[in-house]
């Protein structure tokens, strides 16, 4: 957890004055796995953990990002941007958040940024997202722009695409912009619409794997690409347009890929019908069948991930567990009733993993949590 007070007192010790911060959340994914980009539903909630974003104008129009935790910073000339080259490392998004809101013709300023989080790196909650909502949100308090909340995950989204070079979806800045204490966001990903579905008598547990491979970004965009292809031959713009048994009609990967994206559509309506009843049971089972779908047919899970989902499956407090995130290591999140001793459950899970695996993981539970606000005062 980020100590707000001492976040204010780092941002005075670098720039001299007081600071207004900002707080965007990471999310987790309870189903709904790689359905974003096409076309289809998803829901995800925010949770505790966050980019923390410590902000002040300035007098000329330079803004500088800088971080308690990368020793990189960001400088750049609003007024320079288009001869200014897309930096390495982290600061590609927080110059592709302030490249994108200059684009559109949005008045801004000069402006020193802190940036803090407590989110795990590579855990597949979502850390890029929040720091592109955190910016995003930031800027758009100091500058007075009127950024609607949709507008900052679209902004989010394009820098994912355009700076990142990563062909997401728009699910994970949208729950951080949108999320609702005890709340799940259920979003189609095509209109945007959503709602919120609450998740009265479920808590939930995230186990972080503490393993992330190496091709997980590249073969991330090769699955979006292979959904396309699918879509491509049953003649649809996107697989939220056909049918399990349509998808039928495909052979080898693209086949896989397509059953998985329209049973996972599926699976999410489903879910809602359930969370809305109170059959947590039934959840559960759906986020099993989800964590195989995706095992399977998508092939975006690892031994890692599958390990630590049959652990948590095999708890009696526990109705159903999955991966969640773009695979290929990052965590699993699982559901159970409401102080079902989740916490008293944590130390026997993570002991089985790191015998299973000789990795010692990270495990919490977790409680969905408002989207991006500014933080008044001192507490979190």
């Amino acid at each position: 957890m980020i100590d707000i007070a001492q976040l204010k007192q780092d941002f005075v010790d670098r720039f001299g004055r007081e600071a207004r911060i900002f707080r965007a959340p990471a999310r987790v994914n309870l189903i709904g796995e790689h359905t974003d980009y096409n076309g289809g539903f998803v829901m995800p909630f925010a949770i505790e953990k966050a980019v923390y974003v410590a902000a002040a104008a300035r007098d000329d129009d330079r803004i500088m990002v800088s971080s308690s935790t990368f020793p990189d910073a960001l400088k750049v000339s609003v007024s320079g941007l288009d001869g200014v080259g897309v930096p390495s490392g982290w600061t590609r998004y927080p110059f592709g958040v302030i490249s994108l809101i200059s684009r559109a013709g949005h008045s801004l300023g000069g402006a020193d940024l802190l940036i803090a989080s407590d989110i795990p790196a590579g855990a597949g909650l979502s850390s890029s997202a929040a720091l592109e909502v955190g910016i995003a949100t930031a800027l758009d308090r100091l500058f007075d722009l009127g950024l609607a909340p949709v507008e900052i995950a679209k902004i989010g989204q394009r820098t994912e695409n355009e700076f990142a070079g990563v062909n997401s979806g728009i699910m994970d800045q949208m729950a951080s912009v949108l999320g609702k204490d005890g709340h799940a966001l259920h979003l189609d990903c095509r209109s945007l619409g959503w709602q919120q579905v609450p998740l009265r008598g479920a808590s939930f547990l995230i186990c972080d794997t503490r393993t992330k491979h190496s091709l997980a970004e590249s073969e991330y965009n090769k699955r979006r690409a292979e959904c396309e292809a699918a879509a491509a031959e049953l003649g649809v713009s996107s697989l939220r347009d056909t049918t399990l048994d349509e998808t039928s009609r495909l052979s080898g990967d693209i086949g896989k890929r397509a059953r998985h994206v329209v049973s996972e559509n599926i699976r999410v309506a489903e879910a809602v019908d359930a969370l809305r009843s109170g059959d947590l049971n039934a959840v559960g089972e759906l986020m099993n069948a989800s964590h195989a779908s995706l095992r399977d047919d998508f092939e975006v899970s690892c031994a890692e991930l599958d390990i630590m989902s049959d652990i948590c499956r095999s708890r009696p407090e526990i109705f159903g567990s999955r991966m969640t995130g773009g695979g290929f290591g990052g965590c699993t999140i699982s559901i159970a009733k409401t102080d079902a001793g989740l916490t008293a459950a944590a130390s026997t899970i993570a002991a089985e993993y790191t015998r299973q695996t000789g990795i010692e993981p990270m495990i919490y539970p977790c409680v969905p949590r408002d989207g991006a606000a500014e933080i008044i005062g001192l507490t979190n």
